[in-house]
């Protein structure tokens, strides 16, 4: 048995196809589809199989799609005899990790990250729909520091620029900020003019973790609250704290949280870290969290492990 971190993607990650090849090569999986479409009302199998990009985009699809990618690879991961070490996820991904380290019931999750899909979706909607400039959103800001973002965000509100939110501290050297259409079109100049060496959109539908998606937060806060989440069996790691999670009852309360607080990954791949776990593996579809990984400074190699020639190559490079 072979033990590693793993560390689940979030919205961005999705990809037409995704997780297919693990459906085909695990009964296992092919359960955990049923059941994700059992909760979700929708054929999950059809869905990857079908769906272009754009389609896979949507929230109120893309969370249920990824998260079944993550937990199928997780899934796979565990039949070839690796086991989570501890677990972490990126914004969406962090269910995928909640249900791995035991706080959440696998059905609970699929059927929370439908209903936080929906309300996330129709918050982005309701934005897009009130405005004239365009869909709201999220971008990347390479090349400046953590520090510096949040001073020019903080500079440029106070000037009279509304709706720019400083929203996931991904690394040293990159952040990424939620707003408007026109507060990014806007804060994409403005960031360049201040040295940022690229501004990259992302593909996701709506400004999240930023306070613009707090009606999201709230139609999702009664669904949250119906849902029993039990003590970490493995360590976890919070968005929102950058820490480890205390118990079922902190899990809840920073699952609602991290809604629209800013995903602080920077800080939990520092507490990863201090794990000093030999392996860390990118348990679901893409290859961003191994690039923020390699940022971190850490010396544990990030595998790839989100299809199966990945993860037969990561159970060969970590049992060789």
């Amino acid at each position: 048995m072979v033990n590693a971190v793993f560390l689940f993607p979030g919205q961005g990650a999705q990809a037409p196809g995704m997780a297919m090849d693990l459906f085909e090569a695990s009964e296992g999986v092919r359960d955990l589809f049923a059941l994700a479409s059992d909760v979700s009302g929708r054929d999950m199998e059809d869905l990857l199989r079908s769906a272009d990009a754009e389609t896979l985009k949507r929230t109120d699809i893309s969370q249920s799609a990824i998260t079944l990618a993550n937990l199928s690879a997780g899934l796979v991961l565990r039949e070839r005899g690796v086991e989570p070490l501890a677990c972490a996820g990126f914004s969406l991904g962090e269910y995928a990790a909640m249900a791995t380290a035991g706080v959440v019931s696998v059905g609970d999750v699929f059927r929370l990250v439908a209903a936080r899909g929906r309300a996330m979706q129709k918050t982005s909607d309701r934005i897009a729909a009130a405005g004239s400039d365009g869909v709201p959103g999220m971008a990347a800001v390479l090349g400046l520091a953590p520090e510096k973002v949040e001073a020019l965000v903080s500079e440029w509100t106070a000037a009279g620029l509304s709706g720019l939110y400083a929203a996931n501290y991904n690394s040293p050297t990159q952040v990424v900020v939620a707003g408007t259409a026109a507060a990014l079109a806007e804060a994409e100049t403005r960031f360049k003019e201040a040295g940022a060496k690229r501004v990259i959109r992302l593909k996701v539908a709506g400004p999240f973790h930023s306070p613009l998606v707090a009606e999201a937060a709230e139609e999702f806060a009664p669904i949250l609250e119906s849902v029993t989440f039990s003590a970490p069996r493995l360590p976890l790691f919070s968005n929102v704290s950058g820490a480890l999670v205390q118990s079922g009852a902190d899990a809840k309360k920073m699952a609602l949280k991290q809604i629209t607080e800013p995903v602080r990954w920077s800080a939990e791949e520092s507490a990863i870290a201090a794990f000093k776990p030999a392996f860390v593996l990118e348990s679901g579809p893409g290859k961003v969290l191994q690039g923020l990984w390699k940022d971190s400074g850490s010396p544990a190699p990030c595998l790839l492990a989100g299809n199966l020639a990945d993860i037969e190559a990561a159970v060969a490079a970590m049992t060789n």
